[in-house]
């Protein structure tokens, strides 16, 4: 049955159509701007990487971890917003980010020391691991069913677009410091600049918050029923019987209680299974090494003969690929469904890199790839991103909001998320090892971990779409 075959909605049933879609719209992008900074700030790093290494005259494995640092508080934040949120509201924790934001962009581009910088990066990761839960948890509660899964998928929309303009900022910065990330505009260096400017969507995302309504499942549960009903109404549709969908909010509300990790825990292998299943979906969706398509591809095509020119060239042509893929993932999530789209993207990116893991295994000459296998591995390597985009990468954030049963999914969702901070610090700190130790066998360590979330995704996933929130159990 299409959308415009649905029978009448039963009382309190959202409506297929709200009266206020382009508001809806609206609100969805201003939360996604959390996802945005996410984008922005884990790419922009690329721009600056090497003149940190030189300023402090650092070796890769210390490089690493500077680099990485920032996803162990991306975890932090991520296990910790979702009770922050049921305390103080989901835009007051959007809020706090932007504060934390801004602080981090400010003071990774005046650090004094080494150490100085990894901790503003550890400030900023803790604001996007609150943003990456807060984001997908508010869209679902603000969101019609009926657009749900497309308007969800604005959070990995708006990351893709975010690590698009993080490598345009950084090519411009390059461009008036002559091409020397070292190179001093205003009397700070280029990289500096490329960290600082960061500011300015850190300051967007917070003025945007206090454009947008709260949620109506947090303002009920706080006694500001009639708020509620006006944000329902301006959500939902003014068709609606605004009494009814309280009731049901309510009615689940009764039935649960402010979530907690205890919450989460079940009688057998510790969480719930359900916990284990989201756990699942984010650690699959690092496993497969998809960022390091986005934190070491220059570094990666350099190592393999690429001049640096055409290697930023073909990170931002990847970063195009991401954006086309996400786009792609947005139109069918709500017509074929998240599973499908799931193992269509597991089967792609296997394939993908096995034939990246085959054209590393060749033998350099003259210090590069011989033509085949460079062809083979570029043109590998897009189709890897294409197809990590348009499902994985969307799908992902589109079940962890919608996945869990109302007693436990602010916790849950934030355990999850934790963990696929976890997964991609661990890929992210460990490729230039294993880079070092062998390419190939790296690029066939992700291709195992595609072909096995295939079975993953069969067996445990289950389909949400077109569920209300309140049937998730």
């Amino acid at each position: 049955m299409t959308s415009t075959e649905q029978p009448p909605p039963a009382s309190g049933a959202r409506s297929a159509h709200p009266d206020h879609l382009g508001h809806v719209i609206f609100i969805t992008a201003a939360a996604a701007m959390g996802g945005f900074l996410f984008g922005y700030d884990s790419s922009v790093i690329n721009g600056a990487v090497e003149a940190i290494r030189h300023r402090y005259d650092i070796g890769s494995g210390t490089l690493a971890q500077v680099i990485a640092v920032a996803l162990v508080g991306c975890a932090v934040g991520a296990a910790t917003a979702g009770r922050i949120a049921d305390r103080i509201g989901r835009i007051r924790c959007m809020q706090i980010a932007a504060v934390l934001f801004t602080l981090s962009a400010v003071g990774s581009a005046l650090p004094f020391a080494l150490w100085d910088l990894a901790m503003w990066r550890i400030i900023g990761g803790f604001a996007i691991g609150m943003a990456s839960v807060i984001g997908p948890a508010y869209i679902a509660e603000v969101s019609p069913a009926a657009y749900r899964g497309r308007l969800a998928s604005f959070q990995q929309a708006a990351i893709v677009i975010g690590i698009a303009v993080s490598q345009l900022v950084n090519y411009g910065i390059l461009q008036i410091a002559d091409g020397d990330q070292r190179g001093e505009i205003a009397g700070i260096e280029a990289w500096q600049w490329m960290l600082g400017v960061m500011v300015v969507p850190a300051v967007l995302y917070g003025l945007l918050s206090f454009a947008i309504p709260e949620s109506p499942r947090f303002l009920i549960s706080v006694g500001k029923v009639g708020r509620a009903k006006e944000v329902l109404a301006e959500v939902e549709g003014k068709g609606i019987d605004l009494d009814a969908r309280v009731g049901e909010i309510e009615l689940a509300m009764r039935r649960e209680h402010k979530s907690s990790f205890k919450d989460l825990l079940g009688s057998r292998f510790g969480f719930l299974p359900i916990v284990w299943v989201g756990i699942g979906l984010s650690v699959f969706q690092q496993l497969v090494g998809i960022n390091v398509a986005f934190y070491y591809s220059a570094t990666l095509w350099q190592s393999v003969g690429v001049d640096p020119s055409s290697s930023f060239l073909y990170s931002f042509t990847t970063s195009i690929i991401n954006i086309i893929g996400t786009v792609i993932a947005m139109v069918l999530v709500d017509r074929i469904g998240r599973r499908p789209l799931a193992l269509i993207g597991s089967t792609g990116m296997a394939v993908a890199l096995a034939l990246e893991a085959w054209a590393f295994s060749a033998d350099l000459v003259d210090g590069k790839l011989p033509a085949t296998q460079g062809a083979v591995a570029l043109i590998a390597a897009h189709v890897f991103v294409l197809f990590f985009a348009l499902s994985w990468g969307v799908v992902v954030w589109v079940f962890l909001g919608e996945m869990f049963p109302n007693r436990i999914r602010a916790a849950a969702l934030g355990v999850a998320a934790s963990a696929q901070w976890i997964a991609n610090w661990a890929i992210t700190a460990s490729f230039p090892s294993l880079a070092d130790w062998n390419l190939s066998g790296t690029y066939v360590i992700y291709t195992v971990f595609a072909v096995l979330s295939i079975p993953f995704v069969l067996r445990y996933v289950k389909e949400t779409k077109g569920k209300a929130l309140e049937e998730m159990g």
